[in-house]
C-alpha cells in the first residue's frame, strides 16, 4: 500500500484526486439533503417517497445515458485539465439553482438542479478516468484507481453524512435555514479552486483531430458499436453496469426502507448510506493488496456471489423486523433493537465486496484500450451503466406500483448480484 498511497504526494495525482473528491461530496451533500427535506419534511406518504427517491435517481442517471458519447469524444480531443475546470465552474452555477430549491422547499427546482449536476458528473467521469493512463505508470494505474473509487467513496460517507445531519439540525432549528444551501455553493467553489490544480493532459496525436459528433442518438450508436464489439470490453461494462444497476437499487431504498421498514429516523438513513460508503472504500483498497498492482478480474466472481448473500441476509433481518409504531427511531434507539447489528453487517458485507467487484474492472476498462480511445471508452462504459440503472429504476418503480413491498424488492437485487457473477466469470476466462 505504500505504493499505492504515495500517490497522494504527486503533483500529477493529488489535484485530481482532490476535485474528484470534492465533486463527489458536493453530489451526495446535496441530493442527501434534498432526500432527506423531501421524505421528512415535505412528503408525508410510503409510496409517494419511495416513487420520488427512484425518480431523483433517474433524473440523475438519464444524462449519463443521453451525453456520454459527446463527453467522451471531447475528454479524448481536448486537455482534459481545462476541460476539469470548465465543468467545475459549471458546478457552481448549478449550486446556486440547487440551492434556491433547498431554501424554497421548491421540489421541481431542486430536481432540475439534480439533473444538472448529473450532466456535471456526465462530463467528469471520463476525465478522471482517462486521465489516469495519461498521467501514471501502467503499474500505478490499479492503484490509482483504487484511490479514486475509494475517495470517491469516502467523499460519499462524508457528504452523505453531512447532508443528512445537516439537514436534520436545519428540520429541528438547530441551524439557519440557510446552512446547507451555503454548504453546497461554498464546496463547489472549493473544488473549482482544486480543479485549476491539475496538470495539463493534452489529446494523443492520434485524437487531436477527432470530428465530434453532436447527435447523442447517432453519436451514442456509434460509440457503442465501436467498442462494444470487443469481447473482454463488452463483458467488462455489462459487469460495471450490473453492479451500478444494484447500487441504484439500493441507494434510492434506503430513505424509505429506513423510514418505513424499520420505522427509523434520517440519523439511521445517514448511517446505512455512510457504512455503505465506507465499505466501498475498503474493498477498493482491499482488491488492490490482493490483486498487488496486477489488473485482473479473477476476484470479481466471487465477489459478486458474496455480496449477493449479503442482500439475502439484509433481507432477512428487514421481513424479520416487525411492525413498529409511535415516534420514528433515532440512530441510538435503533441499534439497541436485536437485529440492528445484523442488518448492518449485511450492508458493511454488500459493499465491500462491491468495491472488490468493480476496481479492478474499471482499471482493465483503462489499461487494455488505446490512451487515444480511453474516455470513449469510458463513456460507453457510462452510456451503458445508465440505461442498466434506468431500466433497473423503471423496473423498481413498477414493482412498488403493483404493490411490492419495499424489503421484497432486495430479492430482485439479489438475483442480479448472481448474474453479475456469472459475466464476471465469463470476462475472467476471456482474459486468463
Amino acid at each position: 500500500m505504500q505504493t499505492t498511497t504515495s500517490l497522494l504526494k504527486k503533483r500529477y495525482f493529488l489535484p485530481l484526486f482532490v476535485t474528484q473528491f470534492l465533486g463527489a461530496f458536493n453530489d451526495n451533500l446535496f441530493r442527501t439533503a434534498m432526500v432527506m427535506l423531501v421524505i421528512y419534511s415535505i412528503y408525508d406518504d410510503p409510496t409517494r417517497e419511495a416513487q420520488f427517491s427512484t425518480i431523483a435517481q433517474g433524473l440523475f442517471i438519464l444524462p449519463f445515458f443521453l451525453l456520454s458519447a459527446i463527453s467522451g469524444q471531447l475528454a479524448d480531443s481536448h486537455d482534459k485539465a481545462g476541460l476539469i475546470r470548465l465543468v467545475k465552474s459549471a458546478e457552481i452555477i448549478i449550486m446556486l439553482f440547487g440551492a434556491a430549491g433547498l431554501m424554497l422547499h421548491n421540489v421541481p427546482l431542486m430536481l432540475a438542479a439534480l439533473f444538472a449536476m448529473g450532466v456535471h458528473s456526465t462530463f467528469f467521469g471520463p476525465i478522471k478516468y482517462a486521465i489516469l493512463p495519461q498521467h501514471l505508470d501502467e503499474g500505478e494505474v490499479l492503484g490509482g484507481t483504487g484511490l479514486v473509487e475509494a475517495g470517491t467513496y469516502i467523499a460519499i460517507l462524508l457528504g452523505t453524512i453531512c447532508g443528512g445531519w445537516g439537514q436534520q439540525l436545519v428540520r429541528d432549528g438547530s441551524v439557519p435555514s440557510w446552512t446547507m444551501a451555503a454548504a453546497v455553493i461554498g464546496v463547489a467553489i472549493i473544488g473549482r479552486i482544486a480543479g485549476h490544480m491539475v496538470p495539463p493532459a493534452p489529446p494523443e496525436d492520434g485524437a487531436r483531430d477527432l470530428k465530434i459528433d453532436l447527435n447523442i442518438f447517432t453519436a451514442s450508436w456509434r460509440l457503442i458499436g465501436d467498442v462494444m464489439h470487443v469481447r473482454r470490453i463488452r463483458l467488462a461494462i455489462i459487469c460495471i453496469s450490473f453492479f451500478w444497476s444494484v447500487g441504484a437499487l439500493l441507494g434510492a431504498q434506503f430513505p424509505p426502507l429506513v423510514k418505513n421498514a424499520l420505522h427509523a429516523d434520517e440519523s439511521v438513513a445517514t448511517a446505512f448510506l455512510a457504512i455503505f460508503s465506507i465499505g466501498i472504500a475498503i474493498g477498493s483498497v482491499a482488491v488492490n493488496r490482493l490483486l498487488k498492482g496486477t489488473v485482473s478480474a479473477k476476484y470479481s466472481p466471487i465477489s459478486a456471489i458474496i455480496m449477493g448473500l449479503f442482500v439475502l441476509m439484509l433481507w432477512y433481518a428487514v421481513e424479520s423486523w416487525g411492525v413498529s409504531t409511535g415516534p420514528l427511531y433515532d440512530f441510538r434507539t435503533f441499534i439497541t433493537y436485536p437485529l440492528a447489528d445484523f442488518v448492518m453487517l449485511a450492508l458493511l458485507g454488500i459493499a465491500i465486496f462491491g468495491g472488490m467487484f468493480v476496481v479492478p474492472l474499471y482499471a482493465y476498462l483503462t489499461v487494455t484500450v488505446a490512451k487515444t480511445e480511453t474516455a470513449r471508452t469510458i463513456a460507453v462504459n457510462n452510456i451503458v451503466n445508465s440505461g442498466f440503472m434506468v431500466v433497473a429504476s423503471l423496473s423498481l418503480g413498477a414493482l412498488i406500483g403493483i404493490g411490492a413491498t419495499i424489503e421484497g424488492t432486495l430479492l430482485y437485487v439479489a438475483f442480479a448480484c448472481l448474474v453479475s457473477a456469472w459475466i464476471a466469470r465469463r470476462l475472467h476466462q476471456a482474459t486468463e
